[in-house]
């Protein structure tokens, strides 16, 4: 009987067998296999593939990257989805916001990279990242309005210094004109009127700043202002005299200015600030920042999955313990310290070594996040290890890579075994 139970259970266990091994056993056997043999396959090359692994400097990056996503990754998901489950525990909406959190689990990785490399651009008027960043900046400084403003043809002002200067000085009770082209009209000050020309005030300087373009084949004059030009709204005029600024003005709305009597003989300079480039944000996918900023779209992926452990881990928190350290006089951040981290720390490690396991593997979010030009910054084992086997060729060096990688997860694994063995005795 009993050996009828035996065979019976091994018939049932069969089919698993059999895809057991065809699925992971046979795929390892033969990486393990193939990462001693040559490009081709058919020469035996001993420990050269694996001796690769820490002298090629795009797998010395990628180990280095894959450090990075081990040590950060994990903490962050798991420190966020701690405080998520903690603060949403005690509010009537708190099903709602983890409903929400939890929400891009649901996104493949590849849908998730899209939308961040979308979220990652460097135009702010695509990147939802820039966009903010830029509308932060400009709120305390505002960027110029005439950054491609420069002279015309025959103009009384030469380039200096990234800005223009008048190339004869000027004088008390005359006019000045500072005629500029380059502006779009779209991209004119809002603010900007009909450029006038200013009239001459005696013991002063006068002159108007302005866009010295008019619409249509022969119209309008040459450095001088026609009825249709706006002035440049806010533009400033600095008067220069042996280096020094002696006088300053702002222009008005329909580009006139008034320098007093010191700036006579001075000649007049439109600083450099006039024509500052606008502010375009952060380049998040430029070689310094790629890395941390594809580990942020992972953590907003996975920190709903740590929220929703810990919150099941947390419900299980006796709250007699949670209420007795408050009558002794235990703040709410020594409970959440001294009790409630203690009591959940079995469930902070199933959440930290699942994410651990996971980061190792990583591969998606880099290959489609990282553009071209920093994907060498941004590279991880798991990327290296397509990169070399399907565009590089070298399909042994892959296969340690591979190996590599499954030395690297077997010890998070057995840990995680011995934990949960522990967790059953108790």
């Amino acid at each position: 009987m009993t050996g009828t139970r035996k065979l019976v259970a091994a018939l049932f266990l069969l089919p698993a067998l059999v895809l057991l091994g065809a699925l992971v056993v046979y795929p390892i056997g033969y990486s393990i296999v193939r990462s001693f043999y040559d490009s081709s396959g058919d020469h035996f090359a001993g420990f050269d593939n694996y001796r690769a692994l820490f002298t090629d400097d795009g797998i010395r990056t990628a180990l280095k990257n894959n450090v990075i996503w081990v040590v950060f990754a994990p903490t962050v998901a798991t420190a966020l989805g701690l405080i998520f489950a903690v603060l949403t525990e005690r509010v009537r909406w708190g099903t709602a916001f983890k409903l929400v959190v939890f929400m891009p689990m649901a996104i493949s990785m590849l849908a998730a990279g899209i939308i961040f490399r979308l979220v990652y651009d460097q135009d702010p008027d695509k990147g939802v990242a820039n966009a903010v960043w830029v509308g932060v900046h400009d709120t305390f400084a505002q960027s110029s309005a005439f950054p491609k403003a420069h002279p015309g043809r025959d103009s009384p002002l030469a380039p200096d210094h990234g800005g223009f200067l008048t190339t004869a000085p000027v004088h008390t009770g005359q006019w000045v004109a500072l005629p500029l082209v380059g502006v779009a009209p779209d991209q004119m000050p809002d603010g900007a009127k009909r450029a006038v020309r200013a009239n001459p005030e005696p013991g002063k300087i006068t002159g108007t700043a302005w866009q010295d373009f008019t619409r249509g084949k022969g119209v309008g004059t040459l450095g001088e202002v026609d009825a249709s030009e706006l002035g440049y709204d806010g533009m400033r005029v600095e008067a220069v005299k042996d280096g020094k600024v002696v006088a300053s003005a702002k222009a008005a709305a329909d580009g006139t200015f008034t320098l007093p009597a010191e700036a006579d003989g001075a000649r007049l300079r439109l600083p450099a600030e006039n024509f500052k480039a606008p502010y375009n944000g952060v380049d998040w996918l430029g070689p310094s920042l790629v890395t941390p900023a594809i580990i942020g779209a992972y953590v907003w992926m996975w920190a709903g999955f740590a929220m929703v452990l810990i919150a099941a881990g947390l419900a299980g928190v006796p709250r007699e313990l949670l209420e007795a350290a408050r009558v002794d006089g235990a703040n709410e951040w020594q409970v959440f310290r001294r009790i409630t981290v203690p009591l959940l720390a079995p469930v902070l490690a199933v959440v930290a070594v699942t994410l651990m396991i996971n980061v190792l593997k990583i591969f998606d979010l880099v290959f489609i996040i990282a553009p071209g030009s920093s994907q060498d910054d941004a590279n991880v084992l798991a990327l290296e290890l397509y990169r070399k086997g399907f565009s590089e060729g070298r399909p042994g060096v892959a296969s340690a890579i591979a190996v590599f990688l499954l030395l690297l997860v077997i010890p998070v694994m057995l840990f995680n075994m011995r934990r949960l063995r522990r967790e059953v005795r108790r």
